[in-house]
């Protein structure tokens, strides 16, 4: 998500990495490559004016200037001022004393707001707090349906239109729906308001009715992330009228530049609370300030890897295939749940960044999403005992899966042998000594 960022700040540590001390000069010259990468990330001006006096005061530091790596010190003085700047600590959802705890949501249309919503729920439900979904947007068509839809995929019940009447305005659906959602013991309430097309007063008197009557505990900003400097100033003149307590950035997953995550806490005070890395309901993520500033900084995010790897991986069911693994009967089904389980983790671009160093070893190498599917496609296509014992695989039968799959018969005969080196590593590692091998992703 910061990619052209972090490149352009590893070039700048790079050189100063070749320099025998850090001294004045290098410092202006690294601090000019520093504020060239920021604003070209579409950083607002005066965040990255304050961001660069913070770091030229630490790093004119008598302690820096005497050190004998000053690549290392101006990693960390950069990575401590991102830290900051991003909010230093995660700031979770506050959540009420007596429930339900009631979320509103504010941003421009097509910010992401109603699939940001069906995300929060399902977070929330997972954490084993019931959530309830408002529909409060009455002006873009579908809104309500859209709503519904996602609802329906994860099970949580929702409120609008058909619950109130087609006559009923944004401020009394969100009146009955929270006591609708008191009266069923849900314990989170979700509103979804309408965006438009750019702020104005009828929009903005809306929301704020909505806030005097409803109180709610959290008012989260949406903002596309895509926006650039634009969703900073968005954020500014909704800040001014709601006073929102929190920011989220959707599509951090596509083209954007980064600017925003970094811009809006510092302009409105406020934090960014989440970020959307992808399309699916499961791709959400809290957020971290001081994994973020890792990620920009080319350092990896071990820890949110590990957590999205135990949000998909069941403990039993792993010791289960690894006793498979043991017994060599690790098969082809057994291989397809694995490959699931690691596409519900996220793009892989995004897994990659998360791992320390992977960024500069896979530098301009396209990780397709899309193999996966081949994959799964050929292992559809073969029969059960196949799945079971590959080594049936004759020549007639691998013809037939490359039908099947829509792939060629060199595809499967490339996924075979990778299948049965794998098998010969495993049997391999399986003569250690129990408890040597540890095993949670056998494909990773």
């Amino acid at each position: 998500m910061f990619d052209r960022l972090t490149e352009r700040l590893d070039d700048v540590f790079r050189k100063l990495r070749g320099q025998g001390r850090i001294t004045e000069r290098n410092i202006d010259e690294s601090l000019r490559e520093i504020r060239r990468a920021l604003l070209e990330a579409d950083v607002n001006f005066q965040v990255a004016r304050s961001f660069l006096h913070a770091v030229r005061d630490k790093a004119t530091g008598r302690e820096v200037l005497r050190s004998l790596t000053p690549g290392q010190q101006m990693v960390k003085i950069v990575h401590d001022e991102l830290v900051s700047l991003l909010g230093r600590q995660m700031e979770p959802v506050k959540l009420a004393d007596h429930p339900p705890t009631v979320i509103l949501l504010v941003g421009l249309q097509g910010c992401g707001k109603t699939t940001f919503a069906g995300k929060l729920a399902l977070d929330f439900k997972k954490r084993g707090r019931p959530p309830f979904l408002v529909a409060a947007d009455v002006y873009r068509p579908a809104a309500d349906e859209q709503l519904r839809t996602l609802g329906g995929s994860i099970e949580v019940p929702v409120f609008g239109l058909a619950e109130t009447g087609e006559d009923a305005d944004p401020v009394e659906i969100c009146r009955r729906g929270v006591e609708a959602a008191r009266k069923s013991n849900r314990s989170v309430v979700i509103l979804d308001t309408a965006g438009r097309l750019s702020i104005d007063d009828e929009m903005m008197d809306e929301l704020v009715e909505i806030r005097a009557l409803m109180h709610p505990h959290e008012i989260l900003f949406v903002a596309d992330s895509m926006l650039g400097q634009d969703a900073v100033e968005t954020a500014s003149r909704f800040y001014e009228r709601l006073a929102f307590t929190g920011s989220v950035l959707t599509k951090m997953d596509g083209d954007a530049r980064g600017g925003a995550a970094l811009s809006i806490r510092e302009v409105t005070g406020q934090p960014v609370k989440f970020i959307c890395t992808g399309e699916g309901l499961e791709a959400l993520e809290t957020f971290h300030p001081d994994r973020i500033a890792s990620r920009i900084l080319g350092m990896g995010d071990v820890v949110s890897l590990v957590e999205k790897a135990e949000q998909v991986f069941d403990g039993e069911k792993a010791e289960k295939m690894e006793a498979k693994l043991r017994q060599e009967a690790f098969s082809f089904d057994d291989f397809r749940e694995q490959l699931q389980a690691i596409k519900k983790m996220g793009p892989l671009d995004q897994l990659m960044g998360m791992i320390p160093g992977a960024g500069k070893t896979l530098k301009g190498v396209q990780l397709d999403d899309n193999a996966f599917v081949q994959v799964e496609a050929i292992i559809n296509s073969m029969t059960a005992k196949e799945r079971v014992q590959p080594q049936i695989l004759n020549g007639s039968r691998r013809q037939r899966i490359a039908r099947g799959s829509g792939t060629t018969v060199q595809d499967v005969n490339r996924l075979v042998k990778q299948f049965q080196s794998m098998q010969k590593m495993v049997k391999q590692m399986s003569r250690m000594k129990p408890g040597r091998m540890k095993m949670s992703m056998p494909f990773a």
